[in-house]
């Protein structure tokens, strides 16, 4: 396997209102721990790791109490308004260590603590030259609905043209950074890095990995992600 080192930023700004929590969802417990130190855990325990950044809200309260907070490895960051505005400041933070343009970058989602190294090593040794990057990836494998404004359905679309996007995921520092920043100043709707990149012009190719990689953004994908820890 070809060593292909790597810095991560960790958005994790948000409040997971659809959670129905007291606490932001990173927060939540799985097993017996928190959703964030899963999350982190794949990413520290991989060799190629430059070091870690984590975009935390103004307002947090937690992350202070978890044994991550102090590991040298990782590097706080101001959460942004946006996942984007947090993205970016991550990617300032990184530079400001002295990490250079043409070093790879993942970002991954706070909230999505099952990635295995499987994905993540498919993910870094398809990549490590590509001259854009990409991300983790699954093909929708159910029907689509294209609906109209009274949610009554207009059209099936070939559900082969589409796939689920998922972290991490990976480009240069310094493309991602440039895309981010003209997206954002630019007004442009950016719901992910990828969408960033392509605003930017560029294509980013899509690595396809485990389904069971989620994002909690409900309480039954936790439930769901429980069964598997318990």
């Amino acid at each position: 396997m070809t060593q292909v080192p790597f810095w991560v930023v960790i958005p994790a700004a948000g409040v997971g209102s659809r959670m129905q929590a007291d606490r932001p969802k990173q927060y939540l417990p799985l097993g017996n721990r928190v959703l964030i130190e899963h999350t982190l855990d794949c990413f520290l325990g991989h060799p190629d790791l430059l070091g870690l950044v984590v975009c935390l809200s103004e307002e947090d309260t937690f992350w202070g109490h978890l044994d991550f907070a102090y590991d040298p490895r990782i590097t706080k960051a101001a959460g942004g308004k946006e996942r984007a505005d947090s993205v970016l400041n991550g990617l300032d933070r990184l530079f400001a260590k002295g990490a250079d343009p043409d070093d790879w970058v993942l970002v991954h989602d706070a909230a999505r603590p099952n990635l295995s190294q499987g994905d993540l090593n498919k993910l870094l040794n398809t990549l490590q030259r590509d001259p854009v990057g990409g991300l983790l990836a699954v093909p929708v494998r159910d029907t689509l609905k294209q609906v109209d404004a009274e949610g009554r359905v207009r059209a099936t679309p070939d559900r082969r043209q589409f796939w689920q996007a998922y972290t991490p995921q990976m480009f240069r520092l310094g493309m991602l950074r440039d895309a981010l920043a003209r997206a954002l100043e630019a007004g442009a709707l950016i719901t992910d890095e990828s969408s960033a990149m392509e605003w930017a012009g560029h294509a980013p190719r899509l690595i396809e990995g485990r389904s069971d990689n989620i994002k909690i953004t409900r309480p039954e994908d936790l439930e769901w992600l429980a069964g598997l820890h318990s």
